[in-house]
């Protein structure tokens, strides 16, 4: 499955080691835009931080329930999307994202959920696939809704956020939905 080829200059692959260092590069110069939406941040202080993740990542992967996968622009770590954990019994997962902040906005992102989802679907012949994003976060929330998901709901103040609850919006895709 891996690596994962998105188009010509960007592939997703399982987080490493020795992406730590970078990938607190791209946390720590997106800190202020990431740390509105993502609880995580205002703890990933250090690229210490981030080697923990990393290690979880890798056992979590070890376990087969789900993995994190650096998304990799010309080789170099520019964000992370990823698993939350398998619901093997249904067949189902969530996916969590984030880029840094200079290469949002060019549809890094969709294309790299576009192909997660493929391979979800195809080689993991999984069933259901599930997006979380804040509601009021518009750029996450595009993603799903580019790719065709269904909105199911409101989660109301599901995540402390920034020393604030954020709603979540729900998405899902079925497997029977997905056009490849």
């Amino acid at each position: 499955m891996f690596p994962l080829i998105v188009d010509i200059d960007l592939e997703l692959s399982p987080i490493e080691l020795h992406d730590a260092e970078a990938l607190f590069e791209r946390i720590d110069g997106s800190r202020s835009s990431l740390r509105v939406w993502l609880p995580w941040v205002d703890r990933t202080l250090s690229v210490d931080n981030v080697m923990k993740f990393v290690k979880d990542a890798v056992e979590q992967h070890a376990r087969n329930d789900g993995f994190q996968c650096a998304i990799r622009r010309e080789g170099q770590p520019i964000g992370v999307i990823g698993l939350h954990s398998i619901d093997w019994p249904h067949r189902a997962t969530s996916i969590g994202y984030w880029l840094d902040h200079s290469h949002q906005g060019r549809g890094i992102m969709s294309r790299s959920c576009r192909a997660l989802v493929d391979a979800l679907f195809s080689e993991l012949e999984l069933h259901r696939v599930m997006i979380r994003a804040g509601v009021e976060n518009a750029k996450s929330r595009s993603v799903p809704e580019r790719l065709g998901f269904k909105q199911e709901g409101v989660m109301r103040e599901a995540e402390w956020v920034n020393n604030r609850f954020i709603d979540l919006a729900v998405y899902a895709m079925l497997r029977h939905e997905w056009e490849t």
